[in-house]
């Protein structure tokens, strides 16, 4: 085994899997991807198949961070339902030959789109129709019944926002590593324009993005949803406003947001047509306060942008190097932010 603090033990890892997972046997290989930068995750090639497994980074962790068994959870309980996720084959214990928790996963063959501008598709009705199977998809994964899939004490329900806010300057606190004066006024922001609680609540995924998603080759339709840590019962419109921060972020960032992009021209949806299309399936009129979920969305991925680059300092990141550049991404994003509260002054 590597240096690497993420590298897997294949040799002690092997036989606790085909112990653990009916039919695995005959492990070759251990690749890592190179996504994934909160939870470090690892292709596996065996005789019996191709997996996934998805393990806790290594080192000192954030209380309430990498839950990678909420994941499973999550995951195993949505089969069966119109959102398509990997079947899930087994979730680890705390101690485990890799010292530290994982689960394993079918690995699906299909397309990644890692660009929102979407340059691989095969033309302006292709990419209209992957972001409309993408706003279908997250509309369905709000209408799911919890209580029907067994998810019904997933969260606390009632005040989302409220304890989001709480939840996130915490943790913002917490990792922060220097003064980000949009960061301070974004927070001061939010405290004084929550809106009241509406009382609604369903299933939210917490990082809802193209590149979250395995679409097939062949045509536009969603495989499975991927990166399910953050999900939780919370309030819809933390979704739809997180997805829709991509309409604002510069697509020259590294964030590779559609700002910046002639959008008309590739055949992808402004983002006003976008949550029309998502309220339309939903049965809704429009989203009022859409400025304060669109600014709270920017300040939770701040917030988590500071936790990846906190642990790029400390040692213990997915990916080192790229962590690194996620301090820089909190400026942005804070900045991003602020302009768009500065318009509602």
């Amino acid at each position: 085994m590597s240096g690497d603090a993420n590298a897997l033990d294949q040799t002690a890892l092997a036989p606790y899997l085909e112990a653990h997972i009916p039919g695995f046997a005959g492990l070759h290989s251990i690749e890592k991807f190179k996504s994934g930068q909160s939870n470090p995750t690892y292709l596996l090639t065996a005789a019996s198949g191709r997996y996934v497994l998805r393990a806790k980074p290594p080192g000192q962790l954030l209380k309430s961070a990498h839950q990678v068994d909420r994941e499973f959870t999550v995951m195993k309980a949505l089969a069966g339902t119109a959102v398509p996720v990997p079947a899930m084959l087994h979730l680890s214990a705390e101690a485990t030959p890799i010292g530290r928790m994982f689960y394993v996963m079918d690995f699906l063959d299909g397309r990644i789109f890692w660009d929102p501008a979407v340059p691989e598709a095969a033309g302006n009705d292709e990419r209209a129709a992957l972001y409309d199977a993408m706003n279908a998809t997250l509309a369905a994964l709000h209408d799911v019944d919890v209580e029907a899939v067994g998810l019904g004490d997933f969260g606390k329900p009632g005040n989302y926002f409220e304890r989001q806010l709480a939840r996130w300057t915490s943790q913002y606190r917490a990792s922060e590593t220097g003064t980000v004066a949009d960061m301070d006024r974004l927070i001061a922001w939010l405290e004084t324009h929550m809106p009241a609680d509406d009382g609604r609540v369903s299933l939210v995924h917490g990082d809802y993005r193209l590149d979250n998603m395995i679409f097939a080759h062949n045509e536009p339709k969603v495989l499975a949803v991927l990166d399910w840590e953050l999900s939780t019962l919370g309030h819809p419109f933390a979704d739809i406003a997180y997805q829709c921060m991509q309409w604002r972020l510069p697509h020259a960032s590294g964030f590779r947001g559609l700002g910046g992009v002639d959008r008309a021209a590739l055949g992808l949806p402004l983002e006003e047509a976008y949550v029309a299309a998502y309220c339309r399936r939903r049965g809704l009129v429009g989203i009022d306060n859409w400025s304060f979920f669109l600014a709270f969305s920017f300040f939770r991925l701040a917030a988590i942008c500071q936790g990846v680059y906190k642990r790029a300092l400390d040692g213990n990141a997915s990916n080192p190097e790229k962590a690194k550049t996620y301090g820089e991404a909190v400026k942005l994003l804070s900045h991003v932010a602020s302009k768009l509260i500065d318009k509602q002054a």
